[in-house]
């Protein structure tokens, strides 16, 4: 199961997300929650750093599928919209695919 934690600070702004574990849905390869899981991720920290220039650091390990986003200040306006975009996919796989391979939470700093 692929657990996935959107943090948010006491005033609501984002503070950051982790994602970790494996779906296994399918074997490695064959996965479609795990690789949909991922592009989404990938190409959200991706659209946060060149689009939005959002400061932030990143931890990843491909092995365990662990990857933190932390950000290091208050998020700008293109970071929130593109947050609510990475929960609006989130909560979409969540909700075809169950709580079988996607835990989703919402945490407060």
């Amino acid at each position: 199961m692929t657990k996935v934690v959107i943090k948010r600070t006491n005033d609501g702004d984002f503070a950051g997300f982790k994602c970790e574990g494996h779906a296994d849905y399918r074997p490695r390869g064959e996965d479609i929650i795990c690789a949909a899981l991922s592009v989404l991720t990938i190409n959200t920290i991706n659209s946060l750093e060149v689009l939005a220039k959002e400061p932030m650091t990143v931890e990843k390990n491909e092995e365990n599928g662990h990857i933190a986003v932390t950000f290091t200040q208050k998020t700008s306006a293109e970071a929130r919209l593109l947050m609510e975009s990475y929960v609006l996919g989130l909560s979409e796989i969540f909700n075809h695919y169950g709580k079988k391979y996607l835990r989703l939470e919402f945490e407060r700093d």
